[in-house]
């Protein structure tokens, strides 16, 4: 496997820049995850690393060499698209040893090496098979299967799920987790689906406009967001954000004034002064219906019940409807008067350009 290293790198499509200076680390044995929202680049960063974009400016390096210049089918990556991209006259065996035949690897070690990747990946009694005669989680392990055949030292995928439907989807993504384990592989793996980047990832690195927004463990991302993008983006749902006015900061705490009239103390002193306009983010899983003092007050407007949990969106005045994550065995509908608070040590505050405040 390979470490990879991006300097600087930017992109330009005539006079529009679409990525914009990325700095990135991807060590031996990283499952690296691009996410952000459609448009962001993370495709376009994905196929500069593969050489199918070329580098405006910066430096990308593989196992420490310049690799800007050298000719895709030679950097010692494999890719694996969104479309299967099967031949439909071959075989699964034919279509996973193509490249090899190709490469003019002898029969003898393209058979082992396909053999081995059928083993892995659960194919072996299917290599005599076509496409057609597949499901398409078949079809996405022949995909991966090609890949793994020629060894490489990293893989890039490009939303290789998104064409499954949301069973097979779960079924893929532990899949993949199994085979980045059982392989030692270094992966790099496109998604706009942040579900997909924190339940895989060693390291999610959060794309916005061209930049990097942040990047870290998903649990970091998620427990300590650096901005409001990131802390939006990263949870299902979404984390709600209320605008708050400081009071006034002390070594006691700091004093928000939340919209609707309620008062929050946070435990920690900030470098702001009163009447400061802020913005407070809280998780819904944060929030708490209480039969005592209450954050926030309202009535339920839409009632969510999934099973094992319940969702509640409550209107608030002046801002957005709060989404309250509740256990689905409390049975709350729509029209319900709630009274509601959170944990102040759970609470993230955010200055106007949208950075956390720590």
């Amino acid at each position: 496997m390979a470490d990879l290293k991006l300097t600087g790198l930017t992109k330009s499509f005539g006079a529009v820049q679409v990525i914009k200076g990325i700095d990135l680390d991807v060590q031996d044995r990283d499952f690296v995850v691009f996410v952000g929202p459609s448009g962001c680049g993370k495709s376009t960063l994905l196929r500069m690393i593969a050489g199918l974009e070329e580098i405006t400016a910066g430096e990308l390096t593989i196992d420490g060499t310049r690799a800007n210049e050298v000719d895709p089918s030679s950097r010692g990556l494999a890719m694996v698209f969104q479309s299967y991209a099967l031949y439909p006259h071959m075989t699964v065996a034919e279509n996973m040893g193509f490249a090899l035949r190709i490469a003019g690897v002898p029969p003898a070690e393209r058979d082992q090496r396909v053999r081995a990747a059928a083993d892995v990946l659960q194919l072996t009694p299917l290599l005599d098979r076509r496409p057609k005669a597949l499901s398409g989680g078949q079809r996405q392990r022949v995909a991966i299967g090609r890949a793994i055949v020629r060894q490489p030292k990293v893989f890039l995928f490009d939303e290789p799920l998104s064409n499954l439907d949301a069973a097979l989807r779960v079924n893929m993504r532990l899949e993949l987790m199994r085979l980045h384990r059982e392989l030692n592989a270094t992966m790099i793996y496109v998604t706009h689906d942040q579900i997909e980047a924190m339940t895989m990832a060693t390291r999610i690195v959060v794309m916005n406009a061209g930049r990097i927004a942040q990047v870290g463990p998903p649990l970091e991302l998620y427990h300590h967001p650096a901005n409001i993008f990131v802390a939006g983006f990263i949870g299902s749902p979404r984390m709600n954000f209320l605008p708050v006015t400081v009071q006034g900061s002390d070594a006691a705490g700091t004093a928000l004034a939340l919209p609707g009239g309620g008062a929050l103390v946070l435990p920690r002193r900030l470098v702001a002064r009163a009447g400061q306009a802020l913005t407070l983010g809280i998780r819904p899983e944060h929030l708490r219906l209480t039969g005592g003092p209450a954050m926030f007050t309202g009535r339920v407007q839409v009632a969510e019940h999934l099973g094992g949990l319940t969702l509640l969106h409550v209107p608030q005045p002046g801002a957005e409807a709060l989404v309250v994550q509740m256990d689905g065995a409390q049975v709350i509908g729509a029209g319900a008067d709630v009274a509601l608070t959170a944990d102040p040590g759970q609470c993230h505050l955010f200055g106007a350009d949208g950075a956390a405040l720590a």
